[in-house]
């Protein structure tokens, strides 16, 4: 495709080939998650299937996934991920979503814009945390390796993480959503012993997965490259056009 990526439109078969159009309107998806079709599991596997050819540290493949579709343990996991909302995020739910309401009631200007769009994220993460045990599936992607501490991490999740997004984008090409959760890290010895996960195994997000109530995604309003994009050091812009020269 040139010119940018097109909405994707109901009449567009799946899967969604092109390249650009699945990088561009691959969404975090909440809200908009369907939680009663069934999304047969061989879909699911071969979307992982696709992510497995992602690259991983010292092409070790030490990520491992736990497909989660009994509705008792989805149940259970849940319930474990709802208490960590509980307890990091609900509290201080009245003041992010103060900033819910339409422009006339809620103010105009960037500012209002902010709060409006902070609090659509925060009320889609509440629903989300209410509904996460009636997703079809949830995925929980793992490192066989313990969690080394800060200073090493990034080497741990970002031999999972590729794989990750990969699964993401072979999801959306099929009319799938899922999002990265990662509320549950914060304790994640709940799900150790819920699932049997052996100590050592470091868990990196959870995914629910489910087909989305409508596919019309869109690409996100971004802030432009050059607004974002260095030249060889911290804080020297780019030339006038918000591109470099090949060198």
């Amino acid at each position: 495709m040139t010119g940018g990526a097109q909405r994707w439109s109901s009449d567009t078969p799946l899967p969604i080939t092109d390249f650009e159009t699945v990088l561009t309107t691959t969404r975090a998806v909440r809200r908009r998650l369907d939680l009663d079709r069934p999304v047969p599991r061989g879909e699911v596997l071969d979307c992982l299937r696709l992510a497995l050819q992602a690259p991983t540290g010292a092409d070790a493949e030490d990520w491992r996934f736990i497909l989660i579709g009994d509705p008792g343990v989805k149940l259970a996991v849940g319930d474990e991920y709802r208490r960590a909302f509980d307890r990091e995020v609900r509290p201080r739910l009245p003041g992010l979503l103060a900033g819910a309401g339409p422009a006339d009631a809620a103010g105009a200007g960037p500012e209002a814009a902010e709060r409006r769009r902070k609090a659509r994220v925060y009320g889609g993460a509440e629903y989300l945390a209410d509904n996460i045990h009636r997703v079809p599936w949830l995925v929980l992607a793992c490192a066989t390796r313990p969690y080394p501490g800060p200073h090493m991490a990034p080497s741990v999740f970002g031999s999972v993480f590729p794989a990750v997004w990969s699964f993401q984008l072979a999801l959306r090409s099929r009319g799938l959503g899922s999002l990265i959760t990662t509320l549950h890290l914060r304790r994640p010895e709940g799900l150790a012993a819920l699932l049997g996960i052996p100590a050592g195994v470091t868990q990196c997000a959870l995914l629910p997965v489910a087909y989305t109530l409508g596919t019309d995604f869109r690409p996100a309003a971004r802030r432009p490259v050059a607004d974002v994009v260095f030249a060889d050091v911290w804080g020297r812009p780019l030339d006038g056009t918000g591109e470099e020269d090949d060198r």
